[in-house]
């Protein structure tokens, strides 16, 4: 295929609008595919299958793993590698992909949070789950705590001059801990390239100084959960189906949290359908049209499901009685 993109543009033509990363180079699609669900052991190859090649064919050209995704951990890596061989092999050069290092991985003193010994064996196994030579981006997963943010820094910093990753990024880092982590990371000549926050209409916790301190050190946003696990969509409007996230065992999303925010999901649903939109897709598009916002990563379970999301990019622009209705409700 040949990309096409419009760079720092909403206007959707049919094809992905792409965006730049920060201050960086690098640009990256309006929305990416995440692999945390829909790609261990536990799913459907076929399926993972044909919605990285539609992903693809539709011009998502950054897909985003970690360590522990699967399950079981580690799998979501593995299978991922096995369809890169069979599919993508001689478009490296055409593709972004990420991986991250910070939640339980393996039992031991070493196989969790922050350290260096930590982040840089997870990577090495990490590449040779997926059996490539480099990631694109290596992020801490999350922050550490008991371990100098030095150390977890210069971790990422020793990736990328190893070639092991082009880019360092960090996830769920709250602002004071994310601008010092810039700082050491620009100090050493490794500029964090990106930040990957939770964020949805639901869950807007970066606008409480997160977003100021990415604009200000000029660090792209790539925003995960933008459907907060699938709440902000119809799937649980008429109750908890058995194959969602939350009626799954091994999913994260609980039972409580939808039932906490079903009335919310309602009301957005109706201003949703007003627009003309799922509320799959107005969220999505809620997400995307933050300024700060580079990239939304989303998961698939599905083609079809795959396709109506890609649909939010027909309409990104919300009115102003729009988003203050929206911002009531919430």
């Amino acid at each position: 295929m040949s990309l096409h993109y419009t760079p720092d543009s909403n206007r959707y033509d049919g094809r992905m609008p792409y965006k730049r990363c920060g201050n960086s180079g690098l640009l990256l699609p309006a929305i990416s595919l995440g692999l945390w669900h829909n790609f261990g052991d536990v799913d459907d190859q076929i399926t993972a299958r044909e919605v990285l090649h539609h992903a693809f064919d539709s011009g998502i050209t950054h897909f985003d793993l970690a360590n522990n995704y699967g399950p079981p951990p580690g799998t979501a890596e593995i299978n991922f590698g096995k369809i890169f061989r069979e599919s993508f092999q001689n478009l490296r050069h055409e593709i972004v992909i990420s991986t991250k290092a910070g939640y339980l991985m393996w039992d031991g003193p070493y196989g969790e949070w922050g350290s260096r010994k930590y982040l840089l064996n997870s990577l090495d196994q990490s590449l040779k789950r997926m059996q490539l030579e480099y990631v694109d981006i290596f992020y801490h997963h999350r922050p550490d705590p008991n371990t100098p943010l030095e150390e977890s820094m210069g971790a990422l910093d020793t990736a990328v001059r190893q070639g092991k990753a082009l880019y360092a990024g960090i996830s769920n880092y709250p602002a004071d801990k994310a601008a010092e982590a810039f700082k050491i990371l620009k100090e050493m000549g490794t500029p964090c390239l990106i930040h990957q926050p939770r964020y949805s209409m639901l869950d807007r916790w970066i606008e409480d100084g997160l977003t100021h301190t990415l604009e200000e050190y000029g660090v792209g946003c790539i925003a995960f959960s933008p459907l907060a696990q699938g709440q902000l969509t119809n799937r649980y409007l008429e109750g908890i189906p058995s194959e969602s996230r939350a009626g799954k065992e091994h999913g994260f999303l609980k039972i409580e949290q939808v039932q906490e925010n079903i009335e919310k999901v309602r009301k957005l649903a109706v201003i949703a359908d007003a627009r003309g939109q799922s509320l799959a897709q107005m969220a999505l598009s809620w997400v995307i049209s933050h300024p700060i916002v580079t990239s939304a990563l989303i998961g698939a379970s599905s083609v079809r499901q795959l396709k109506e999301n890609l649909e939010c990019l027909k309409t990104l622009e919300f009115s102003v009685e729009e988003i203050n209705a929206i911002n009531e409700i919430v």
